[in-house]
Protein backbone atom coordinates (compact mmCIF):
# COMPACT_ATOMS: atom_id res chain seq x y z
CA UNK A 1 0.00 0.00 0.00
CA UNK A 2 1.69 3.53 -0.85
CA UNK A 3 1.40 6.39 1.64
CA UNK A 4 -1.11 8.42 -0.64
CA UNK A 5 -3.65 4.84 -0.43
CA UNK A 6 -3.25 4.29 3.05
CA UNK A 7 -3.66 7.87 4.13
CA UNK A 8 -6.92 7.61 1.67
CA UNK A 9 -7.73 4.90 3.46
CA UNK A 10 -7.13 6.28 7.17
CA UNK A 11 -9.09 8.98 6.16
CA UNK A 12 -12.42 7.44 4.75
CA UNK A 13 -12.02 5.80 8.79
CA UNK A 14 -11.92 9.08 10.38
CA UNK A 15 -14.69 10.61 8.34
CA UNK A 16 -16.93 7.60 9.81
CA UNK A 17 -15.56 9.01 13.67
CA UNK A 18 -16.37 12.14 15.65
CA UNK A 19 -12.85 12.28 17.27
CA UNK A 20 -9.72 14.19 15.56
CA UNK A 21 -6.82 12.68 13.50
CA UNK A 22 -3.54 11.94 15.28
CA UNK A 23 -0.22 11.91 13.37
CA UNK A 24 3.22 11.21 15.45
CA UNK A 25 6.59 11.78 15.03
CA UNK A 26 9.50 9.81 17.23
CA UNK A 27 12.51 11.90 18.00
CA UNK A 28 16.41 10.38 17.30
CA UNK A 29 18.29 10.17 20.59
CA UNK A 30 19.58 6.63 20.72
CA UNK A 31 19.15 5.05 24.11
CA UNK A 32 17.02 8.38 25.51
CA UNK A 33 14.41 6.86 22.28
CA UNK A 34 12.92 4.09 24.55
CA UNK A 35 11.09 6.60 26.42
CA UNK A 36 8.75 6.34 23.14
CA UNK A 37 7.63 2.89 24.59
CA UNK A 38 5.71 5.19 27.16
CA UNK A 39 3.88 7.34 24.21
CA UNK A 40 2.92 3.93 22.41
CA UNK A 41 1.92 2.58 25.76
CA UNK A 42 -0.47 5.78 26.50
CA UNK A 43 -1.83 5.76 22.71
CA UNK A 44 -2.68 2.24 23.30
CA UNK A 45 -4.07 2.59 26.32
CA UNK A 46 -6.76 6.03 24.91
CA UNK A 47 -7.59 3.34 21.62
CA UNK A 48 -5.72 6.19 19.26
CA UNK A 49 -3.75 4.46 16.19
CA UNK A 50 -2.09 7.22 14.45
CA UNK A 51 -3.42 7.89 10.88
CA UNK A 52 0.68 8.68 9.93
CA UNK A 53 3.80 8.05 11.36
CA UNK A 54 7.39 10.07 11.12
CA UNK A 55 10.48 8.61 12.64
CA UNK A 56 14.50 9.49 13.04
CA UNK A 57 17.13 7.21 14.23
CA UNK A 58 15.46 5.30 17.18
CA UNK A 59 12.34 7.04 16.73
CA UNK A 60 12.14 5.23 12.92
CA UNK A 61 12.94 2.22 15.20
CA UNK A 62 9.69 2.78 17.28
CA UNK A 63 7.65 3.97 14.60
CA UNK A 64 8.15 0.94 12.69
CA UNK A 65 7.29 -1.19 15.19
CA UNK A 66 3.86 0.71 16.05
CA UNK A 67 3.14 0.61 12.79
CA UNK A 68 3.80 -2.61 11.71
CA UNK A 69 1.22 -3.42 14.52
CA UNK A 70 3.05 -3.97 17.89
CA UNK A 71 1.36 -2.74 21.16
CA UNK A 72 3.36 -0.78 23.40
CA UNK A 73 3.83 -3.36 25.79
CA UNK A 74 4.76 -5.93 22.93
CA UNK A 75 7.81 -3.09 22.27
CA UNK A 76 8.44 -2.85 25.92
CA UNK A 77 8.84 -6.27 26.54
CA UNK A 78 11.14 -6.61 23.53
CA UNK A 79 13.39 -4.16 24.47
CA UNK A 80 13.91 -5.58 27.99
CA UNK A 81 14.25 -8.83 27.07
CA UNK A 82 17.27 -7.90 24.33
CA UNK A 83 19.03 -4.69 25.11
CA UNK A 84 17.53 -4.86 28.52
CA UNK A 85 19.76 -7.93 29.48
CA UNK A 86 23.52 -7.55 29.05
CA UNK A 87 23.94 -11.09 28.30
CA UNK A 88 21.22 -10.91 25.31
CA UNK A 89 22.28 -7.95 24.14
CA UNK A 90 26.27 -9.37 23.74
CA UNK A 91 25.20 -12.52 22.44
CA UNK A 92 22.82 -10.26 19.32
CA UNK A 93 25.85 -8.02 18.96
CA UNK A 94 27.92 -10.98 18.21
CA UNK A 95 25.68 -12.61 15.68
CA UNK A 96 26.10 -9.43 14.26
CA UNK A 97 29.60 -9.02 13.89
CA UNK A 98 31.19 -9.39 10.37
CA UNK A 99 31.46 -12.11 8.75
CA UNK A 100 35.13 -12.81 8.23
CA UNK A 101 38.51 -10.86 9.64
CA UNK A 102 38.98 -9.30 6.54
CA UNK A 103 35.58 -7.03 6.87
CA UNK A 104 36.49 -6.36 10.24
CA UNK A 105 40.12 -5.05 9.68
CA UNK A 106 39.12 -3.52 6.14
CA UNK A 107 41.21 -0.32 6.01
CA UNK A 108 42.15 -0.89 9.58
CA UNK A 109 40.12 -0.43 12.72
CA UNK A 110 38.85 3.19 13.23
CA UNK A 111 35.54 4.96 14.76
CA UNK A 112 32.19 4.05 13.14
CA UNK A 113 33.38 0.51 12.15
CA UNK A 114 29.85 -1.53 13.34
CA UNK A 115 27.45 -2.18 10.70
CA UNK A 116 24.18 -0.49 11.38
CA UNK A 117 22.20 -3.05 8.76
CA UNK A 118 23.74 -5.92 11.30
CA UNK A 119 23.06 -4.05 14.67
CA UNK A 120 19.30 -3.09 13.33
CA UNK A 121 18.43 -6.72 11.92
CA UNK A 122 19.72 -8.37 15.09
CA UNK A 123 17.97 -5.60 17.53
CA UNK A 124 14.71 -5.30 15.34
CA UNK A 125 11.67 -7.25 16.62
CA UNK A 126 10.29 -9.94 13.77
CA UNK A 127 7.03 -8.27 13.72
CA UNK A 128 8.83 -5.42 11.98
CA UNK A 129 8.31 -6.10 8.22
CA UNK A 130 10.93 -6.11 5.56
CA UNK A 131 8.77 -3.45 3.33
CA UNK A 132 7.49 0.03 3.84
CA UNK A 133 4.35 -1.56 2.19
CA UNK A 134 3.57 -4.25 4.76
CA UNK A 135 3.06 -1.61 7.70
CA UNK A 136 -0.38 -1.15 8.75
CA UNK A 137 -0.44 2.61 8.99
CA UNK A 138 2.30 4.84 6.71
CA UNK A 139 5.49 5.95 7.76
CA UNK A 140 8.27 8.26 7.01
CA UNK A 141 11.66 7.70 8.06
CA UNK A 142 14.25 10.76 7.76
CA UNK A 143 17.36 10.04 6.30
CA UNK A 144 20.55 12.33 5.72
CA UNK A 145 22.09 12.14 2.30
CA UNK A 146 25.67 12.36 3.12
CA UNK A 147 27.21 14.28 -0.27
CA UNK A 148 24.34 15.87 -1.35
CA UNK A 149 23.96 17.90 1.91
CA UNK A 150 20.40 17.39 2.84
CA UNK A 151 17.44 15.18 4.35
CA UNK A 152 15.58 12.71 2.25
CA UNK A 153 12.00 10.48 3.28
CA UNK A 154 11.99 7.02 2.86
CA UNK A 155 8.39 5.61 2.68
CA UNK A 156 8.36 2.63 0.15
CA UNK A 157 10.66 -0.29 -0.21
CA UNK A 158 13.68 -1.51 1.92
CA UNK A 159 12.06 -0.78 5.17
CA UNK A 160 14.91 -2.02 7.37
CA UNK A 161 17.72 -0.42 5.42
CA UNK A 162 15.90 2.85 5.79
CA UNK A 163 16.22 2.58 9.37
CA UNK A 164 19.70 1.18 9.50
CA UNK A 165 20.39 4.70 7.49
CA UNK A 166 18.22 6.84 9.98
CA UNK A 167 20.17 5.01 12.71
CA UNK A 168 23.58 5.58 11.40
CA UNK A 169 25.15 7.77 13.84
CA UNK A 170 28.51 8.88 13.04
CA UNK A 171 31.34 8.00 14.75
CA UNK A 172 29.68 4.76 16.09
CA UNK A 173 28.36 3.15 12.69
CA UNK A 174 29.29 3.41 8.99
CA UNK A 175 27.37 5.12 6.80
CA UNK A 176 24.73 2.79 5.10
CA UNK A 177 23.85 2.69 1.37
CA UNK A 178 20.60 3.05 -0.42
CA UNK A 179 19.64 3.58 -4.06
CA UNK A 180 23.59 3.79 -4.77
CA UNK A 181 23.73 6.97 -2.22
CA UNK A 182 25.58 7.19 0.93
CA UNK A 183 23.32 7.84 4.06
CA UNK A 184 23.97 8.58 7.87
CA UNK A 185 21.52 9.54 10.82
CA UNK A 186 18.12 11.32 9.95
CA UNK A 187 18.43 12.60 13.54
CA UNK A 188 21.47 15.28 11.86
CA UNK A 189 19.24 17.44 9.57
CA UNK A 190 15.78 16.87 11.00
CA UNK A 191 15.86 15.14 14.84
CA UNK A 192 12.03 15.36 15.47
CA UNK A 193 10.16 15.33 11.99
CA UNK A 194 6.73 16.76 12.66
CA UNK A 195 6.97 18.96 9.68
CA UNK A 196 6.43 16.36 7.32
CA UNK A 197 3.15 15.09 8.98
CA UNK A 198 1.98 18.71 8.45
CA UNK A 199 -1.36 18.27 6.70
CA UNK A 200 -2.04 14.82 7.42
CA UNK A 201 -3.90 14.60 10.71
CA UNK A 202 -5.86 16.79 12.85
CA UNK A 203 -3.44 16.83 15.63
CA UNK A 204 0.27 16.61 15.28
CA UNK A 205 2.90 14.96 18.15
CA UNK A 206 6.02 15.20 18.20
CA UNK A 207 8.27 13.67 20.65
CA UNK A 208 12.03 14.94 21.42
CA UNK A 209 14.34 12.70 22.94
CA UNK A 210 17.67 14.11 21.99
CA UNK A 211 17.82 15.47 25.88
CA UNK A 212 20.96 18.08 26.37
CA UNK A 213 24.40 17.58 27.90
CA UNK A 214 24.82 16.10 31.10
CA UNK A 215 26.96 17.06 34.08
CA UNK A 216 27.57 20.12 36.15
CA UNK A 217 30.57 22.76 35.69
CA UNK A 218 33.66 21.96 36.63
CA UNK A 219 33.04 18.24 35.65
CA UNK A 220 35.82 16.06 33.92
CA UNK A 221 34.32 15.81 30.62
CA UNK A 222 35.69 13.38 28.23
CA UNK A 223 36.17 13.53 24.46
CA UNK A 224 33.16 11.52 23.89
CA UNK A 225 30.78 12.82 26.20
CA UNK A 226 31.93 16.29 24.36
CA UNK A 227 31.18 14.88 20.68
CA UNK A 228 27.68 13.36 21.90
CA UNK A 229 27.06 16.83 24.00
CA UNK A 230 27.84 19.49 21.44
CA UNK A 231 25.68 16.97 19.21
CA UNK A 232 22.80 17.31 21.48
CA UNK A 233 23.04 20.96 21.39
CA UNK A 234 23.22 21.55 17.52
CA UNK A 235 20.19 19.35 17.41
CA UNK A 236 18.47 21.27 19.97
CA UNK A 237 19.29 24.18 17.87
CA UNK A 238 17.37 22.45 14.88
CA UNK A 239 14.57 21.47 16.57
CA UNK A 240 14.05 24.98 18.02
CA UNK A 241 14.03 26.32 14.21
CA UNK A 242 11.58 23.36 12.95
CA UNK A 243 9.17 24.41 15.60
CA UNK A 244 9.32 28.10 15.07
CA UNK A 245 8.42 28.20 11.67
CA UNK A 246 5.45 25.19 11.97
CA UNK A 247 5.13 23.60 15.71
CA UNK A 248 3.46 20.79 16.18
CA UNK A 249 -0.20 20.72 18.14
CA UNK A 250 1.75 18.61 21.33
CA UNK A 251 5.63 19.05 21.96
CA UNK A 252 6.77 16.68 24.41
CA UNK A 253 10.58 16.10 26.07
CA UNK A 254 10.52 12.59 28.47
CA UNK A 255 12.87 13.38 31.47
CA UNK A 256 15.95 11.57 30.37
CA UNK A 257 19.02 14.46 30.15
CA UNK A 258 20.90 12.67 32.50
CA UNK A 259 21.47 9.52 30.26
CA UNK A 260 24.06 8.96 27.37
CA UNK A 261 22.93 8.44 23.87
CA UNK A 262 24.81 4.98 24.53
CA UNK A 263 23.18 3.82 27.87
CA UNK A 264 21.22 0.90 26.39
CA UNK A 265 21.98 -1.44 28.89
CA UNK A 266 19.97 1.27 31.55
CA UNK A 267 16.66 0.71 29.93
CA UNK A 268 14.79 -0.29 33.08
CA UNK A 269 16.42 2.85 34.99
CA UNK A 270 15.57 5.08 31.32
CA UNK A 271 12.17 3.75 31.37
CA UNK A 272 11.22 4.47 35.02
CA UNK A 273 12.83 7.84 35.15
CA UNK A 274 10.88 8.37 32.05
CA UNK A 275 7.37 7.09 32.61
CA UNK A 276 5.66 10.65 33.81
CA UNK A 277 5.65 10.88 29.54
CA UNK A 278 2.33 8.75 29.12
CA UNK A 279 0.31 10.28 31.60
CA UNK A 280 1.35 13.89 29.85
CA UNK A 281 0.51 12.96 26.23
CA UNK A 282 -2.84 11.70 27.44
CA UNK A 283 -3.73 14.98 29.30
CA UNK A 284 -2.53 17.06 26.56
CA UNK A 285 -4.23 14.77 23.71
CA UNK A 286 -7.71 15.13 25.76
CA UNK A 287 -7.02 18.86 25.99
CA UNK A 288 -6.72 19.25 22.38
CA UNK A 289 -9.55 16.83 21.28
CA UNK A 290 -11.81 18.97 23.31
CA UNK A 291 -10.54 22.24 21.79
CA UNK A 292 -10.69 20.18 18.51
CA UNK A 293 -14.83 19.49 19.18
CA UNK A 294 -15.19 22.86 19.96
CA UNK A 295 -14.01 24.09 16.53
Amino acid sequence: MSLAEGLESKSLAASQSSDPTVAIAFGGGGARGLAHIHVIEALDDLGIRPVAIAGSSIGAMMGAGMAAGMTGAEIRDHALNTIGKPTTALTRLWSARPETMRQAIENGWRLGQFNAERIVGAFLPEAVPATFEELSIPTKIVITDYFDHCEKICETGDLRNAIAASAAIPAVFRPVERDGRIYVDGGIYNPVPFDHLAGLADIIVGIDVVGLPSGMPGEKLTTTDLMFGASQLMMQSIIEMRRKAAPPDIFLRPEVHQYRMLDFLKAKEILEASKGIGEQLKHDLDAAFAFRKKL
